[in-house]
């Protein structure tokens, strides 16, 4: 039932870059087929290939209203016009140990030592509405949150619950495996996240090598990025380790897969590298606005590697810390370590000690140019 909805405006996105950039090739899934076994199937095919090929692809006809989809890039833009002062009261406590929920503010990166000049990221995390999770939110968000809850559960009905059904069929699992461990009223990390990128002059893009964000990839299972025009992302082929520009498609999700998938299928499934780039010329003069959802295991799973019959005929049988014997972590734990790290404050670019930090036993990170 949709609730009541708050006067809040427009949102104009920008134009699309005219630029003849070097896209990637990427596979989409049509939801309008998943109602039948037939479709179920052939989705389940393309969604294997995408995430062993790429690790990115879009989803079409998910039965979300674009809309809708605008109503939320209004509250994410109306929060960032709030005063700092106002934005600074909801940094979550414990920031530097790996809390997330709330507010993370721009400047915690040096991105060039010789000019100082710092990242531009701002962040407002919304966690999920079970129960497990305190709600007290500056009122443009807090005025709308009904509305915030309906979308984001929305996300797991249409989007994320046909997805992990998807995956199982691939690995030849019962329906319900993935969904079994992503229920929505079972306590995990999962985050509705606003997020906006500040632009940089053409000068200050040359002294960062137009990188914005490293390389990396994400911690959960799956990442959704819905759409907006301006050309910033960037994805590495897993074969040719290319970067590849994301094109925005009109009325899809861009969606990839990411860390505690690729430990649940020992690498089987790929978790995508990515990183963010200055936007092309003729966008280099606009902030860049984004609207995603980040979907993870329940706390207390062990990201202990599936007895799927795809993934022991294939060979993928155990990961990065089975393999080590090293004590394989619950997602709860997964999650906070790696948030921990990248949460560092003043890490300059290029410290070693930081990029390929041992964050618990058996594994290290890694950036990527």
């Amino acid at each position: 039932m949709p609730v009541p909805v708050p006067e809040l405006g427009s949102f104009n996105y920008v134009p699309e870059t005219k630029e003849d950039l070097d896209w990637a090739d990427l596979v989409t899934l049509d939801f309008s087929k998943y109602g039948t076994p037939e479709g179920k199937n052939e989705l389940a095919n393309e969604l294997i290939e995408a995430v062993r090929k790429h690790g990115f692809f879009y989803v079409k006809n998910f039965n979300i209203s674009q809309e809708r989809v605008n109503r939320q890039f209004s509250i994410g833009k109306q929060f960032y016009e709030i005063p700092l002062e106002e934005k600074l009261r909801y940094v979550p406590e414990g920031l530097d140990n790996g809390a997330f929920n709330g507010y993370v503010p721009a400047g915690r990166r040096i991105l060039d030592a010789a000019s100082g000049l710092r990242d531009r990221v701002e962040i407002y995390n919304i966690p999920k509405f079970n129960g497990d999770f305190k709600h007290e939110h500056p009122a443009i968000i807090q005025q709308n949150l009904p509305e915030i809850e309906e979308f984001a559960r929305s996300l797991h009905s249409e989007v994320l619950d046909p997805l992990h059904v998807l995956l199982a069929i691939a690995l030849e699992l019962p329906e319900d495996y993935f969904t079994n461990i992503h229920k929505y009223d079972v306590k995990s990390e999962d985050h509705l996240r606003y997020m906006k990128y500040s632009k940089y002059t053409p000068e200050e893009n040359s002294k960062i090598g137009k990188l914005w964000v490293q390389g990396h990839s994400d911690l959960g299972s799956w990442t959704l990025l819905f759409r907006q025009p301006v050309a910033a992302l960037q994805i590495k082929n897993n074969t040719t380790g290319e970067w590849k520009w994301v094109k925005p498609q009109d009325g899809t999700l861009t969606v990839n897969a990411c860390d505690a998938l690729s430990f649940l299928t020992a690498g089987y499934v790929k978790s995508t590298i990515h990183r963010v780039v200055s936007p092309p010329k003729d966008q280099e003069h606009v902030d860049r606005l984004g609207l995603l959802y980040f979907s993870r295991p329940h706390n207390d799973v062990k990201l202990a590697t599936v007895q799927s019959p795809v993934l022991q005929r294939e060979g993928y049988t155990q990961n990065e810390f089975e393999k080590s014997g090293n004590p394989v972590p619950t997602m709860e734990e997964w999650t906070f370590a790696k948030q921990k790290w990248q949460r560092t404050k003043n890490v300059i670019r290029g410290d070693p000690k930081f990029e390929t930090a041992q964050i618990l036993p058996g594994w290290q990170e890694k950036v990527y140019a």
